[in-house]
């Protein structure tokens, strides 16, 4: 069976809903942005102050580089997105679902530093600016989009919903 990944903005959900639609699906779990800290041995606050954004994006696009798994829910990091090649190495074995969180939710729930939270973004950005420039890499890498609700059994049945109607064989 192919995997899933889960792509969208920080703060949408990722993780919890990953790991939840995992145990559901009796699939495994990775979240890349704990590989990436395995691997550094370091926050991700403390990779974006060391290398800076690109050599943080490079980071994260190498570690989806190197994932190889099937039957498994990937949880991407918000900004594995700018990793052309990660992507198209992903969906070679997955259907990409965009987790769709309305901007006014996700600045309702991120700090004012977004380096705090391990966000990747040139200096000055806010969580609106990069919304409207991740946006249209989410909606060219979906296979499918799913409305976040409230609730992460909602988000987790509609994702099962929308899941039964991809090709995952």
């Amino acid at each position: 069976m192919k995997n899933i990944i889960l792509i969208g903005m920080p703060g949408t959900g990722k993780s919890v809903v990953g790991q939840a639609l995992a145990q559901r699906m009796n699939y495994q779990f990775v979240d890349v942005d704990d590989l990436i800290q395995a691997r550094s041995g370091k926050t991700l606050k403390e990779m974006l102050l060391e290398l800076g954004y690109d050599g943080f994006l490079a980071a994260e696009g190498y570690e989806g580089m190197q994932l190889k798994c099937q039957d498994t829910v990937i949880s991407t990091g918000g900004s594995m997105v700018f990793s052309s090649k990660a992507m198209e190495h992903l969906k070679e074995n997955g259907v990409v679902v965009w987790l769709e969180t309305p901007i006014s939710e996700l600045e309702s729930r991120m700090p004012e530093q977004l380096i705090d939270r391990g966000i990747a973004c040139a200096p000055g950005m806010t969580i609106r600016d990069i919304y409207h420039q991740r946006e249209p890499l989410y909606a060219q890498y979906a296979d499918a989009i799913v409305a976040c609700c409230e609730g992460e059994d909602n988000v987790v049945d509609r994702l099962l919903s929308v899941i039964h109607g991809l090709p995952l064989d």
